[in-house]
């Protein structure tokens, strides 16, 4: 009679954990682990618009990488991404850490500010897009106009009709959108900080400045290890702005060009971008994918090890 029922309870456990793995397993099968095998599957073929052609080896990857036509483009692009990563991570992750400090001493109103600055991470990223394109407009932009009741309107720019000015406004308007994922993160690290550490870092003598870079930057590292990881696979994977705020070929003069636009043309195709070509252009996404998995490994196994140096 025991031995029956502990079988019972063993067979339900059993069936329990399978409901739980199993349709997670079959999802990420099917929508990530499967697609993933057909890019790179395809990545290995030359292809005539939607025809597969005959298998080319690694050509396709030689070609995007080294090639006379996708070289140059590809290089710029990736030179694109890199400067959005590091501009991002100064402006986007010092101000989201700033803003955090600045609501963790709550300071009065401290609830509406927090709700403020989370506020634009959750409208939409078209909305987004046309809101700073219309900020940005060269005639009745807020921007300018800005610059000109402040007594700076020579300063006034076609901030998206410029090749120098278009990505920094890029840039600008994804900090102004996702500044306050890094701000709630690093106020959750803030949080976890026991009090007793701040009060005797005061009663030392720690001025504002010495408490916040050598008390308590080192304290929230986790936070940094979340949301440094995060913003370089974002950064490489930049799309749906540049494409809403400069559209697919990254005008002016493709300095806004980055490899998620180059990766669509190159795939899908358009105008400047000629017809459909999925070989090189899953063999760009193969690149992108390997490209984003190592580094974005490589930074999280570091920060791990300086969390723990720290």
């Amino acid at each position: 009679m025991t031995t029956d029922y502990r079988s019972r309870e063993r067979r339900k456990r059993a069936a329990w954990i399978a409901f739980l793995i199993v349709p997670p397993m079959a999802m990420m099968l099917t929508f990530v682990v499967w697609p993933l095998l057909v890019a790179l599957s395809s990545a290995f073929y030359r292809w005539e618009g939607m025809a597969q052609g005959e298998f080319v080896g690694l050509q396709n990857f030689r070609d995007v990488l080294l090639g006379d036509h996708f070289a140059a483009l590809t290089w710029r692009a990736f030179r694109h991404n890199l400067f959005v990563f590091f501009a991002l991570f100064v402006v986007q992750n010092t101000a989201g850490f700033l803003l955090a400090w600045f609501i963790y001493r709550e300071p009065f109103g401290f609830r509406f500010h927090r709700i403020a600055i989370f506020m634009p991470v959750i409208l939409s990223t078209v909305l987004v897009g046309f809101l700073w394109k219309l900020f940005l407009d060269p005639n009745f932009g807020l921007i300018n106009q800005l610059l000109e009741m402040i007594g700076l309107g020579a300063l006034r720019q076609p901030w998206l009709g410029q090749e120098t000015t278009a990505l920094p406004a890029l840039v600008m308007a994804n900090a102004w959108h996702w500044v306050g994922f890094p701000a709630l993160v690093y106020l959750a690290g803030m949080q976890r900080i026991p009090r007793e550490i701040l009060e005797a870092a005061k009663l030392d003598g720690c001025s504002s400045w010495q408490m916040l870079t050598r008390v308590v930057w080192p304290l929230v590292a986790p936070s940094t290890t979340i949301t440094l990881t995060l913003l370089f696979i974002g950064a490489f994977n930049w799309f749906e702005l540049p494409y809403i705020m400069a559209g697919l070929d990254g005008s002016p003069y493709g300095s806004t060009d980055v490899l998620g636009l180059y990766f669509y043309r190159t795939a899908f195709g358009n105008q400047s971008g000629g017809l459909q070509d999925f070989g090189h252009g899953n063999a760009l996404a193969v690149l992108m994918f390997m490209f984003i998995a190592v580094v974005a490994t490589l930074i999280t196994q570091y920060l791990r090890r300086r969390e723990i140096a720290l």
